[in-house]
């Protein structure tokens, strides 16, 4: 509830100082709340239908000994959220070519996240498809992606905008940063899906943070992010604590490659680095978690642990923290980067 109401009042405070009209086309709060209202609403009919379905969640056995209790709860919630958003927003925009683009790459990683879902309830184990498998997928849809920018705003894929008005050139270089972006992004996301609600609503908030930014320069994005803002919000009031459902890897692969795209078109990288700390951190707690076990790795093949368990969210939880308290702490964390984003970028 404190979420809600804080994005409602963020989106609406934004759409009086730019002079938006609720009533616009182009706004932030309008498309925000149709699309919670809508997605919540849709969630009552959808997670039964996938508890029906038993496509319930397969728990890691070597995760944090308390979400064992969660195995069977629904996944893929990420089929019902995700259309809600991409519907509304192509509707809304009139198909603007930006919208269209951003969606279709959405869906793009979607589909990977469904793919790899349905191998784990398929095999009935937390082993999806390999990792390589995805990474491949991950950057085939990214590069062509790319082509398509390169090919419409080719002014767009040479420099990166940074603070005060700078620049960096990147020239062909680019093409590698923003594949990696893509990809990593995707994944950052991914990782951070490990507690009740808190890649919903940090994606929520880094969502409508970049959205507000490029309200100016591009408002069908801006009514893109708006639009899959609201989507997980509505989604939260199933995934919230205790979940009934869980947007498994369909819902998060998509998002982070949402928050990617939207970047990518409005040249906000520098933006969507900050907007992105705390995935950043959860996917370098995994790095130095994986890297530090094998750099002490004695003669018995047994190497140490840096954190408790990564990502750094599961480190929290076995340090004591419940769930509600590392969801609390990150919500107010990323609402304070994208205030953060806003000042500086």
């Amino acid at each position: 509830m404190l979420l809600a109401v804080g994005l409602g009042a963020f989106a609406l405070v934004l759409d009086e100082l730019a002079g938006r009209s609720l009533t616009q086309v182009f706004s932030l709060t309008l498309p925000f709340w149709f699309c919670a209202l809508a997605s919540a609403c849709l969630g009552f009919w959808a997670v039964p239908l996938l508890r029906a379905l038993k496509a319930g969640q397969i728990i890691r056995e070597d995760g944090p000994k308390s979400h064992l209790k969660k195995a069977g709860t629904p996944t893929m919630g990420g089929i019902f959220f995700l259309p809600v958003a991409l519907l509304v927003a192509l509707v809304w925009s009139g198909f603007s070519l930006p919208v269209v683009a951003v969606s279709v790459l959405t869906l793009a990683y979607g589909a990977i996240g469904w793919i790899d879902d349905w191998q784990i309830i398929r095999g009935r184990s937390n082993k999806g498809i390999t990792p390589r498998m995805k990474l491949l997928l991950q950057v085939g849809a990214g590069a062509l992606f790319c082509l398509w920018l390169a090919w419409t705003q080719p002014e767009t894929i040479t420099t990166i905008a940074l603070p005060f008005g700078l620049m960096l050139p990147l020239g062909l270089l680019f093409w590698v940063v923003a594949i990696f972006v893509l990809t990593a992004e995707s994944n950052a996301t991914n990782l951070t899906d490990g507690v009740d609600g808190l890649a919903g609503g940090t994606v929520a908030i880094a969502l409508l943070g970049l959205g507000a930014l490029i309200a100016s320069s591009s408002p069908e994005l801006m009514l893109f992010c708006a639009a899959l803002s609201g989507s997980c919000l509505g989604f939260l009031l199933h995934n919230r604590n205790p979940a009934r459902v869980f947007m498994g890897n369909t819902g998060s692969t998509a998002l982070g490659g949402a928050l990617a795209a939207v970047a990518l078109m409005t040249n906000s990288l520098f933006a969507l680095l900050i907007l992105s700390g705390l995935f950043l951190i959860e996917t370098l707690s995994v790095m130095i978690q994986v890297g530090y076990y094998k750099a002490t790795k004695g003669a018995d093949g047994v190497g140490k642990r840096f954190f408790k368990m990564s990502p750094y969210h599961n480190h929290l939880e076995l340090s004591g923290w419940t769930e509600t308290r590392i969801v609390a702490a990150f919500y107010m964390i990323a609402g304070l980067l994208s205030f953060v984003t806003l000042a500086v970028c």
